[in-house]
């Protein structure tokens, strides 16, 4: 175990590195609020691809495959997390150049749904996204403050206000042009040191041949692919991490920030392509875990056990580094994320708004959203039912947006259907709101989280098609490229 000095030394270094990058990248120049919330057209493909990879795999990398392999059935489980990974961005290979075709000015995917919905609909997904993207950022804080408890004793709160201190010193300055180039640098240091972690984690352990005979003799069921906890775990976080990704607005700026839509494409192609080995590597930390007996009733950490069970002090400070700068990575996505959806919005409901005003606006609610973060961070609450409810949220409603883009007979009336059906059949099966439900009388099928997401999926995208295919409307996809708003000036185009 290092010491809490050295471990928040290395901590802060790194985050001052990191915003010293994303101040030095921007100085000098004058951002519209465009160029703050998409950086439109302004990303190489090289970049977007760096920016999709690093936003994605923040600190839950660390954490959940772990966790998977160790709590939720070996290499099924892991797998599923890295083919979950995996699948949201590669849909949003046809979505992206389907969003830039037909909205190439837009900024938000509640813009995008503004207008081809209604605002019925808009706030149901408002307020999804939303919720998932806070929660998301404030599991990875929780996340980082335990594995620094851990390993190095800092204390909890001290690295929320480190981490979340220098993020917000960057994002708020340079919004989400200095979010790219902070993920660009972050993501050439963090693969050479994912393979350090796992390779200096296999030649202290024995080699590969040692790992393997150890996890077959003290845990086997981890190491079957047939295992049925696994499997079950495998479907239904693909669908989770589908359904949640998709309404992730991080994701949807960098759609209008690449600097083209072949770019666009090819990035996010191979980023699904790139996730697949990171989160199998963090997974198999899992299963390492639980067949050394480190595992006892705390398998979200499993990753950091070992760390701290094997390591020496140089490779721990290499994953201390390593797990600071994806929880950079993420938080500023985030934060930027959810204040360029909201500021969209107040430019919507509030005619005329100064630019300045707006990017005002912004900037304070990327501050509020940090210290919130901050806040739940520091006090490493479990998070973990509330990922899973936003999870399924996004469930249920990702399929009629998405499919909006293609059936221009689908209404809003038939979306909201969808989505609420979706939902309330698959909390029906959630096991957090089970037994809330049928204390009220409500005859229930026996919980299950496979079924939760399976229902809510399902139900939702076969509503859809079936709304669509039941109307007669037709959307004309002209209105999305004509209603954007300009924020530049505040005034409609």
């Amino acid at each position: 175990m290092v010491s809490s000095g050295l471990g928040l030394g290395v901590t802060a270094v790194v985050m001052l590195v990191t915003a010293l990058v994303g101040v030095w990248y921007v100085r000098g120049r004058t951002l519209s609020l465009d160029t703050h919330l998409t950086a439109r057209n302004t990303a190489s493909e090289g970049v977007t691809a760096a920016s999709i990879v690093a936003s994605t795999m923040g600190a839950w990398i660390l954490l959940s495959p772990a966790e998977a392999g160790a709590g939720y059935g070996g290499l099924p489980a892991i797998l599923g997390y890295a083919l979950g990974s995996a699948v949201p961005l590669a849909l949003f290979v046809p979505v992206a150049a389907r969003i830039r075709d037909v909205m190439p000015e837009g900024h938000s995917l509640t813009q995008y749904v503004r207008v081809r919905f209604g605002g019925y609909f808009h706030a149901f997904v408002l307020v999804v996204s939303i919720f998932y993207m806070f929660i998301f950022l404030a599991a990875g804080m929780t996340g980082i403050t335990l594995a620094l408890s851990l390993v190095a004793g800092v204390p909890p709160w001290l690295t929320a206000v480190v981490i979340g201190g220098f993020v917000l010193a960057y994002t708020t300055y340079g919004g989400l042009v200095a979010s790219l180039v902070t993920d660009t640098v972050q993501t050439l240091v963090i693969f050479p040191l994912l393979i350090v972690g796992f390779g200096g984690a296999i030649w202290i352990l024995g080699g590969t041949s040692a790992v393997y005979q150890t996890a077959a003799a003290k845990t086997p069921q981890l190491l079957t692919l047939t295992n049925p906890s696994g499997v079950s775990f495998g479907i239904y976080v693909v669908l989770a991490i589908l359904g949640a990704n998709m309404l992730h607005q991080g994701m949807w700026q960098r759609i209008w920030a690449a600097d083209s839509t072949r770019a666009v494409k090819r990035s996010f192609a191979v980023s699904a392509l790139v996730v697949i080995p990171m989160v199998l590597l963090a997974g198999l930390f899992g299963i390492i875990a639980a067949s050394r007996g480190l595992v006892d009733g705390n398998a979200g950490i499993s990753f950091f056990l070992v760390v701290n069970n094997a390591f020496p002090d140089w490779l721990t400070l290499a994953i201390v580094v390593l797990a600071t700068l994806l929880i950079a990575s993420t938080a500023d996505t985030n934060m930027n994320a959810i204040a360029s959806i909201i500021t969209t919005d107040v430019a919507h409901v509030v005619p005329n708004v100064r630019e300045r005003t707006l990017t005002r606006i912004a900037r304070g609610l990327t501050v509020l959203v940090a210290v919130a973060a901050i806040i739940v961070g520091a006090r490493g609450y479990d998070v973990l039912t509330l990922f899973l409810l936003a999870d399924l949220l996004g469930a249920a409603t990702f399929a009629p947006f998405v499919l909006g883009l293609y059936l221009p007979s689908l209404t809003e009336g038939g979306a909201l259907a969808s989505s609420i059906l979706g939902l309330a059949v698959g909390l029906a099966y959630f096991p957090s709101t089970h037994g809330l439900i049928a204390s009220l009388g409500v005859p229930l099928p026996s919980a299950s989280f496979l079924w939760a997401f399976v229902a809510a999926t399902g139900i939702s995208a076969g509503g859809t098609v079936l709304a669509a295919g039941l109307s007669s409307s037709q959307f004309a996809f002209e209105r999305l490229r004509e209603s954007v708003l300009v924020l530049d000036g505040g005034e409609e185009s």
